[in-house]
């Protein structure tokens, strides 16, 4: 066999840059994913302060539904630096750094979506019924969250690593 293929023992002999170019197209499809949900999300945010209650909001309500919109911006950004990135590095033979970055855009950005999530249910239940509802709603969507974006995979990554030969 080749010097050239990968000695990672997952049952697919590739070079390190088709495991890169894999890797990559892998990133794109998940970034495509979260930035659908996220360009969701921020256009209900963003049709909001064009409804006519919304002039009925306090201040706190006002502060949250800005840290929302920045929360949704900052996100879009952090999820679009990996495309960002590759068009500045074009053919520069860089794709295993792009990758890593690329990796860690994603996991930044998962973690942005979280809060985000997390606040536009809280946002919705506090102008529903009340800053109880905002309070519990949050905790029990944070709570989900946690458990399906981080347990579950901690779980599943550590089996992974004991059936690992």
């Amino acid at each position: 066999m080749s010097s050239d293929i990968d000695d990672v023992a997952d049952g697919r002999p590739e070079t390190a840059a088709q495991r890169a170019d894999r890797n990559w197209n892998e990133i794109l499809q998940e970034l495509r994913v979260l930035q659908t949900g996220t360009q969701i999300l921020t256009g209900f945010l963003l049709a909001l302060a064009f409804q006519p209650s919304f002039s009925e909001l306090d201040l706190g309500q006002r502060v949250f539904y800005l840290v929302l919109i920045c929360l949704a911006g900052l996100s879009a950004v952090v999820a679009l630096a990996p495309v960002a990135l590759h068009r500045a590095v074009f053919r520069l033979q860089v794709k295993p750094d792009l990758v890593r970055v690329g990796h860690n855009a994603l996991r930044g950005a998962l973690a942005l979506v979280s809060l985000l999530l997390v606040g536009v249910v809280a946002f919705v239940f506090d102008v529903v019924v009340g800053f109880g509802g905002a309070l519990a709603s949050g905790f029990v969507f944070g709570g989900i969250i946690l458990v399906l974006w981080i347990v579950v995979p901690a779980f599943v990554r550590r089996r992974g690593r004991e059936n690992t030969p």
